[in-house]
């Protein structure tokens, strides 16, 4: 299936359908647009470990709707309802929540995604009107509320995070679930079959809760393997990743010693 439309991106996470995502690490609005326009389903934008604050977020969501093809998803820096209502505010289509370590943990996350009476949001869409929509039901629907499995804890109660009322997906971070199944480094190879195993499990939870699992990939042949694995949708890779890997490889052409 082709590229998603921004405005059907939720329904079809949340039908489990395969999307493809694309991550974005810098401050770069004109790039930005150009990934948007590519085909990708959605573009991260990561405020955690990017190099954006908010109102470089703010940029790159523009930058993404301009395109109208692309669904533009924030990950917040850290499980903080003030953070979650002003990347919605700004015209995310969804958030990614970091560090979530219980279902107790992702339930607060979901009720900072919706507002009253089913959630916490406060009201004051401002950019996301112009996208979402200001009626509080209709922004409901249309935004989608993601956790990330990616700590000892998480991985231990991660069939109770996937049964979490109203999420809508889980997403891994190999490297930091990694490192907490006691790798070295994220790449370590003897926690492979280790990390595999729980990738398996986060996969297996989510189906039997009936929600979407995600991870991130560092090309797009693994993320082939995502989905092969079970996963319903992959993030590739970063900007700052493929920009550093493209000037290497012209590099090695015209002089291979030096790169």
């Amino acid at each position: 299936m082709g590229a998603t439309t921004a405005e059907d991106f939720t329904a079809r996470l949340r039908r489990r359908e395969q999307l493809v995502g694309y991550w974005v690490v810098c401050d770069n609005p004109v790039g930005t647009e150009r990934i948007a326009g590519l085909g990708y389903d959605y573009v991260g934008i990561d405020v955690q470990h990017g190099l954006l604050d908010y109102a470089g977020a703010l940029s790159a969501l523009t930058a993404v709707d301009a395109r109208g093809r692309a669904a533009g998803l924030v990950r917040v820096p850290a499980k903080d309802p003030a953070w979650v209502g002003r990347a919605l505010d700004a015209g995310a289509r969804g958030v990614i929540v970091p560090l979530v370590d219980s279902a107790e943990e992702a339930a607060a996350m979901v009720r900072a995604t919706r507002y009253p009476p089913h959630g916490v949001r406060s009201y004051g869409p401002m950019r996301s009107a112009l996208r979402v929509g200001p009626v509080p039901a209709e922004a409901d629907d249309a935004v989608a509320c993601v956790v990330m499995i990616e700590t000892a804890a998480a991985l231990e109660a991660v069939e109770e995070i996937c049964a979490t009322p109203g999420l809508d997906a889980v997403y891994v971070g190999p490297s930091d679930l990694a490192l907490a199944l006691g790798a070295r480094w994220p790449g370590d190879p003897d926690v492979a079959d280790a990390l595999q195993d729980a990738m398996k499990r986060v996969a297996a939870a989510a189906a039997a809760a009936g929600i979407a699992a995600g991870a991130h990939s560092p090309d797009g042949a693994t993320a082939v393997r995502r989905f092969e694995a079970g996963f319903t949708f992959a993030t590739i890779a970063s900007d700052l990743t493929h920009l550093e890997q493209s000037a290497a490889a012209h590099l090695a052409q015209v002089r291979p010693a030096d790169a």
